[in-house]
């Protein structure tokens, strides 16, 4: 291409686009969901309808002054959200609308009060796009642990340390064979937004779990949100891959971490959030060996 065709933005390596989720809004410093949001806006589009059960998003959408969703929004009960996603589908589809319905979940909205409405809507393959934003805690309402939590880190109802192990929801959710099951990260935004392409254009119900890393709770300042992300993938802490009709398959970076030496330690991650502080050498070697005993299950999903 020649010199003057190239257009200016892309010679000062400038991108430009469009707001879809809008600024103004009471996420706290460093809080990851508005560009979440954004980006999955930006795919899914204008004819998207978003469910949000009560969560940290729900104080982000606004008040009786305004939203900063350009899409409607209804609001649910913690455990309610897939179900009233599931009945807006139908009801939409009866009456032949073409719109999307997104559920935009926490894990605790997930993993834990709405867990039987997610797992029956999964059952019966509800044609939604459910995204869990997993930001390990309930957050919203005083940092409390969730059984998404990590081993070893402190909650205001952990102040010693989580005792229990992550919860593998999206294991889990495979187990329902379902069309499509992801995980995401906002450190890879690229990779993020190819999986809800891909959601979007599938039917039944399909689910991405997005890890969400929460300044305040995580206990690390608001400037390190990215690099905590990333760190979380690095270290193997946090697979990329996605299951299309039962096919596994690692995506992006994590093509390359099945082999344990191209793994970073997880002392890297751990050591940038002062919610592991307490954690002894002794945990933190445990901490590690439960990620490498998930690497070797996930070899085995590979194989098959």
């Amino acid at each position: 291409m020649s010199e003057e065709l190239i257009p200016e933005y892309i010679k000062q390596k400038k991108v430009i686009r469009q707001q879809y989720f809008f600024r103004g809004n009471a996420a706290c410093p460093g809080c990851p969901i508005p560009k979440e949001l954004d980006l999955l806006l930006e795919v899914m589009g204008k004819k998207t309808v978003l469910v949000v059960p009560a969560s940290c998003s729900t104080v982000i959408m606004g008040d009786i002054k305004g939203s900063p969703s350009p899409v409607p929004v209804v609001h649910s009960a913690f455990a309610s959200a897939a179900a009233i996603a599931s009945g807006l589908s139908r009801q939409l589809r009866m009456r032949g609308e073409d719109a999307k319905v997104v559920v935009w979940a926490g894990d605790g909205a997930t993993g834990d009060i709405g867990f039987a409405a997610v797992s029956g809507a999964a059952e019966r393959n509800e044609d939604i796009i459910y995204v869990c934003y997993d930001n390990e805690a309930f957050m919203n309402t005083g940092i409390q642990r969730s059984s998404l939590t990590p081993f070893g880190a402190w909650t205001t109802t952990t102040p010693a340390g989580k005792r229990e192990f992550k919860k593998p929801v999206p294991f889990i959710m495979m187990e329902h064979k379902i069309p499509y099951v992801a995980t995401a990260s906002i450190a890879y935004p690229f990779d993020y937004q190819a999986k809800l392409r891909k959601a979007k254009d599938m039917q039944g119900f399909r689910y991405i779990h997005l890890l969400s890393p929460c300044p305040p709770g995580w206990r690390f300042d608001s400037s390190l949100t990215i690099e905590v992300a990333k760190l979380a993938v690095e270290t193997g802490v946090w697979p990329l891959f996605e299951v299309v009709n039962g096919e596994f398959s690692l995506t992006g970076i994590s093509k390359t971490l099945l082999d344990k030496s191209k793994r970073k330690p997880v002392e890297e991650y751990l050591k940038l959030q002062g919610r592991f502080a307490k954690m002894s050498e002794e945990e933190i070697k445990v901490f590690q060996e439960a990620v490498d005993s998930m690497w070797e299950y996930i070899k085995d999903l590979v194989k098959r």
